[in-house]
């Protein structure tokens, strides 16, 4: 299983980190760039090249304020791309949501919540698990772990009040 995870710049590192730890965690082969739609182009395209002949199964981009990462690399690769706007300028992140999120048709990007690389990485290992039938197990036991957290805490606050 195989992913890459692209940030636009290294301010990018402490929000995007938890994405790729949580895919490591779970055996997910990462490979994770700092490349800029605007001030690495070239190097972004080569790499998009690589990702097209090596087996990458999903793309997780991470950009803020115009965001273009997420599109440019959508439009070099039909991988599927999941876009994690992130805050980081006056708009704290709305700027960043409304440029992934309003691709134009034929060049989706999958988007989740403004500094969301956490659920960005969950989107990914469930893409993954279509092909993978031990990533689904793992999914499964995740939820199952989830559903059990949450009824404790149910059990906690029923006992409380």
């Amino acid at each position: 299983m195989k992913a890459a995870v692209i940030m636009g710049s290294m301010s990018d590192l402490g929000k995007v980190e938890p994405c790729i730890e949580l895919l490591k965690s779970k055996g997910v082969e990462v490979k994770a760039r700092c490349l800029s739609a605007h001030r690495a182009s070239k190097q972004l395209t080569e790499f998009i090249e690589e990702l097209n002949e090596d087996g990458t199964e999903v793309i997780i981009t991470a950009a803020g304020m115009a965001a273009a990462l997420p599109g440019v690399v959508a439009a070099q690769t039909v991988i599927p791309v999941i876009g994690v706007p992130l805050s980081g300028s006056v708009l704290d992140g709305q700027d960043a949501l409304y440029s992934i999120v309003q691709m134009p048709p034929g060049i989706p990007v999958a988007t989740v919540a403004i500094n969301g690389s956490k659920n960005a990485a969950w989107l990914a290992m469930e893409i993954m698990a279509i092909k993978h039938p031990e990533m689904k197990e793992i999914l499964l036991s995740e939820r199952a772990a989830m559903q059990k957290a949450a009824l404790k805490a149910n059990e906690e606050m029923m006992e409380k009040f």
